[in-house]
């Protein structure tokens, strides 16, 4: 049917308007419709709870639905992960992943690998430290190193669960200064933090944000942290390599999706990911609980787990983890 000049017009207009839309990346049409569920694969108060819920808060002025956080803790972060990567792939159950997902696989624990996950953005980064009681007899690492060597096997060493990457911290410390350690696994850092405090084990290898509280309060004190060099937060901690022990290891936490996600539910977390990341809220929350904001995009994200994938392989299989 031929086409009045007022429907001409219509029609023109239409099309002139659809041309002017600002140009980008494709979001998901009406996502999110309900909440989002993220998932936290340790318990709550430990490092990894407080970026998930740090997050989840400042995110609500990015996603209209808002964002819960839930914990499912147990092995290490084996349950939390494997119920990210089972989750339906529509972006309404993602998780906070943490570097546990590029080091349980090796150990035959769990039914994903690396390549089930598709990294969304990274948050933070952490190293591991070593923590004591304030009364306890070492005051140095040196002292610390000297009498695990003397004692084998008698330093209780809490972590936040066997195969997790403080388990591993501790594991690669042994192996670089041929040491052995008593290895307790807790459901996550904070439980293991409660247990040295009330003096069931001589020691937590955590990071030094999730012991800042104790620290702060005169309760425990850190020994030393495995970076690259000391932390704006703890000026007065030497690292390891200072100590003579050249060893640098930590976690990083961030957003993951099942790898089946469609493309444009992921640009669209992508994009509320770099947004919130970038709130000052979120900076100044992570700050104040001496966290370290690293916030890394999906793709650059991607690389960092791939390479470290192949790391831990390396690593544990040298010190009789891997299967």
């Amino acid at each position: 049917m031929e086409l009045t000049h007022r429907s001409k017009l219509k029609l023109l207009a239409g099309l002139g308007a659809a041309a002017i839309l600002p140009a980008g990346p494709a979001l998901a049409q009406g996502y999110p419709r309900r909440p989002v569920e993220l998932i936290v694969p340790f318990a709550p108060g430990g490092g990894t709870d407080l970026v998930a819920r740090a997050f989840a808060d400042a995110a609500k002025a990015h996603l209209e639905r808002g964002i819960g956080v839930v914990n499912r803790t147990g092995g290490g972060g084996a349950v939390g992960l494997s119920e990210i990567m089972a989750a339906r792939p529509d972006g309404y159950k993602i998780g906070l992943g943490t570097v546990e997902l590029a080091m349980l696989p090796h150990m035959g624990l769990v039914r994903f690998s690396a390549d089930d996950f598709l990294p969304v953005a990274r948050l933070n980064a952490e190293p591991s430290a070593v923590t004591v009681k304030a009364d306890a007899p070492w005051k140095t690492l040196g002292e610390y190193l000297e009498h695990a060597k003397a004692n084998p096997g008698k330093i209780r060493v809490g972590n936040s669960g066997t195969g997790a990457i403080w388990h591993l911290a501790t594991e690669a410390l042994a192996d670089k200064l041929g040491l052995r350690f008593n290895n307790i696994p807790y459901e996550g850092a904070a439980p293991a933090v409660t247990a040295l405090l009330g003096g069931h084990i001589e020691a937590v290898a955590v990071s030094p944000a999730e012991v800042s509280a104790q620290v702060q309060a005169g309760q425990m004190r850190i020994l030393g942290v495995m970076a690259e060099q000391r932390l704006e937060a703890f000026p007065d901690v030497p690292t390891f390599r200072e100590s003579g022990t050249d060893l640098a290891i930590g976690t990083w936490r961030g957003i993951f999706v099942p790898k089946r996600t469609p493309a444009e539910v992921v640009e669209t977390l992508r994009q509320v990911a770099r947004r919130t990341a970038e709130e000052q809220a979120f900076r100044d929350t992570l700050k104040k609980l001496n966290l370290t904001w690293a916030y890394l995009d999906g793709p650059q994200f991607a690389e960092q787990v791939k390479a470290e994938d192949a790391t831990f392989k390396a690593l544990m299989t040298r010190i009789g983890l891997a299967r």
